[in-house]
C-alpha cells in the first residue's frame, strides 16, 4: 500500500511510536495499518520500546494463552517505563483483547492511557496526537499488579465504556467492529520486503460453539475484488513476491457482496457474484513473477469450480490451509463446523485429485467438551490415514461467552496434554516420512534469508524451512534440488 500525505499536528520533535503485536497474521496487518496511520501524521516509527514516546500492543484473545501472553505483554511494558525512568511514556493498547475487554482492562490496568478498538486501527495517528496531548500520566509510578486470576476472568460484564476525561473516546469496544482496510490506507509493512499478508475480508458468520472471533471481530465483510487487486499490483511492482491472502473464512469471500443474501451454508457459485475463485482468475492476469497462497480456508465453501481454478492458475500455490478441527461425527456436531466426515473426506479426496502435488495443511482440536476415548481414536486414525502434509493440535481451550465453555464433560488439562503429545507424535513421523520423499526432487524456492528459503507448500513462521548450503539471493526465486532432511526442514 503507497503512504499518503497528510496534515499533522505540530510537535517540539517528531514523536516516536513503537508497536508489539501479538497474534495471527490477521492482527499483524491490523499492527501495519496502526502504524501507516502514524507515519501519515508525521511521527517516527522506532523498534526500541525504550525509546518510544508512545508504545502500542497489540493484542491477541483467541485463547486463554494469547491472553495470558497479551497481559503479560501489557503489564512488563508498564514496569519498563518505569524502571527506564520514562514517566512521560505513553501506553495504548489494540486488539482483540482491547476490543473485547475494554472495561475490565480499564480497571484493572488504569496505567494504560488507552483501549482502542478494532474500528480504529486506521486512527492510531489522531488517537495518538490527543493522548500526547494529555497530562502526563497518572499513575505512572503505581506498583504494576500481578498476573493473577484476574487475568483469565475477563469477559464477565457487559462492554462499553464511557470516557470520563472528556478528550478521549477510551471504550470503543459497545458495538461489533464494521471496519475493512481499503488498497490505498496507509499501510507500514512489518514483514520482509519479499512478501506480504494481505486481508481480503474481515469478521466471520459461522457460529462455532468453540470460537469467539465473531463476537470480537464482527460478521464478515469482503474487500470488493477491484480493492484486493489494486493493493496486489502494488505489491508486486515494488518486488513482493509472495502475496498471502487472509481473512477469518477465505473460502466464503465475495459471497456477502451478492445481491441475493448468501447464508453461510450457501453453495458457492460465481454466477451469483464476487468469489474467490473469480478474484484467482483476476489475480492471474497481474504481471509479475510471485506465489498467491491461500490461507485460513474453511471447508464448507469449497467448489468445483474453486480447485479447477487453483489447479489451472500457475501463480496460485499448490498450497491449501484449511482448518477442519475434528474428523468424529459427534465431535464435528457439537462443534457447529457445519461440516460432516463425509464432506470433510469427499473434499480432501478432492483437492488431492484435482490439484496435483498439493500441500494440505490442517489445523485439529484435541480435548473439547465430552470428547471420549473412542473419538479421539477416530481422529488418531484419520490423521494417519489422509497423511497431511502440514498439521497442527491445538488443546481444546474453554473460552467465556462461547457455547462450548457451558457444555458439560469439560476435559482435564492432563488429558488434553496426553491427547496433544500422541497426535504430535503420529504427524511428526508422517511429516518426516514426506521430507524423505522429497531427496532429489528439483524443486522451486523463495529465499527468506541467504542460508534459508521455503517451497511452494511452506507458508511463512508456521511450516518447515529449506536449508541452503550455498548462500542465495534474499527474495529471489530459485530451483535447488534437495539432498537431505533435518527434522521436518529440507537441505539443499
Amino acid at each position: 500500500m503507497q503512504m499518503k500525505t497528510a496534515n499533522a499536528l505540530e510537535f517540539p520533535s517528531k514523536p516516536k511510536i513503537g508497536m508489539i503485536s501479538l497474534g495471527c497474521a490477521k492482527n499483524l496487518v491490523d499492527a501495519e495499518i496502526m502504524l501507516g496511520s502514524v507515519l501519515q501524521r508525521g511521527m517516527e516509527i522506532t523498534s526500541r520500546p525504550e525509546d518510544a514516546d508512545v508504545l502500542v500492543i497489540n493484542t491477541c484473545a483467541f485463547i486463554d494463552s494469547a491472553k495470558e501472553e497479551s497481559i503479560e505483554a501489557i503489564l512488563e511494558a508498564h514496569q519498563q517505563r518505569r524502571l527506564n525512568r520514562r514517566a512521560d511514556q505513553k501506553l495504548i493498547v489494540s486488539g482483540c483483547m482491547s476490543q473485547r475487554f475494554a472495561k475490565e482492562l480499564r480497571r484493572e490496568i488504569p496505567e494504560v492511557d488507552a483501549f482502542i478498538g478494532l474500528d480504529q486501527v486506521s486512527e492510531l495517528g489522531k488517537i495518538v496526537e490527543k493522548i500526547l496531548g494529555k497530562r502526563p500520566t497518572l499513575n505512572a509510578q503505581r506498583p504494576t499488579p500481578k498476573t493473577d486470576s484476574w487475568t483469565l476472568e475477563i469477559g464477565r460484564s457487559a462492554l462499553g465504556v464511557d470516557s470520563k476525561n472528556g478528550d478521549l473516546d477510551i471504550g470503543f469496544a459497545n458495538t461489533r467492529p464494521t471496519y475493512i482496510p481499503d488498497y490505498d490506507t496507509p499501510r507500514f509493512r512489518l514483514t520482509p520486503a519479499h512478501f506480504a499478508y494481505l486481508k481480503i475480508a474481515e469478521g466471520c458468520n459461522h457460529p462455532c460453539s468453540f470460537c469467539v472471533i465473531p463476537q470480537m471481530r464482527g460478521k464478515h465483510r469482503s474487500r470488493p475484488p477491484q480493492s484486493v487487486l489494486e493493493e496486489i499490483r502494488g505489491l508486486v511492482s515494488e518486488g513482493v513476491r509472495e502475496i498471502n491472502l487472509i481473512s477469518q473464512d477465505t473460502t466464503y469471500y465475495g459471497m456477502d457482496l451478492w445481491q441475493v443474501k448468501a447464508g453461510p451454508r450457501q453453495p458457492v457459485d460465481s454466477t451469483h457474484g464476487p468469489t474467490l475463485a473469480a478474484l484467482l482468475r483476476e489475480i492471474q492476469k497481474i504481471e509479475g513473477e510471485f506465489w498467491v497462497r491461500l490461507l485460513y480456508t474453511h471447508p464448507a465453501h469449497w467448489s468445483d469450480e474453486l480447485i479447477e481454478t487453483i489447479a489451472g492458475c500457475d501463480k496460485v500455490a499448490r498450497y491449501i490451509d484449511i482448518p477442519l478441527q475434528h474428523i468424529d461425527e459427534s465431535v464435528l456436531r457439537r462443534m457447529r463446523r457445519e461440516t460432516s466426515r463425509a464432506h470433510i473426506e469427499n473434499l480432501i479426496h478432492k483437492l488431492r485429485a484435482g490439484i496435483p502435488g498439493v500441500t494440505l495443511r490442517t489445523t485439529f482440536i484435541v480435548g473439547f467438551p465430552g470428547e471420549t476415548d473412542g473419538e479421539f481414536a477416530s481422529l488418531l486414525d484419520f490423521i494417519q490415514q489422509s497423511k497431511f502434509e502440514r498439521l497442527g493440535i491445538f488443546k481444546y481451550s474453554q473460552e467465556e461467552g462461547s457455547r462450548a465453555a457451558k457444555m458439560p464433560g469439560q476435559i482435564p488439562a492432563r488429558i488434553k496434554n496426553a491427547r496433544f503429545r500422541d497426535a504430535m507424535s503420529v504427524q511428526q513421523q508422517i511429516a518426516q516420512d514426506i521430507a524423505r520423499e522429497r531427496v532429489g526432487m528439483e524443486l522451486k524456492l523463495l529465499v527468506d534469508q541467504p542460508h534459508f528459503a521455503r517451497t511452494e507448500g511452506d507458508a511463512p513462521d508456521v511450516d518447515a524451512r529449506v536449508v541452503l548450503s550455498k548462500a542465495a539471493p534474499v527474495g529471489e526465486f530459485i530451483w535447488r534440488r534437495i539432498t537431505g532432511t533435518r527434522g521436518y526442514d529440507l537441505l539443499a
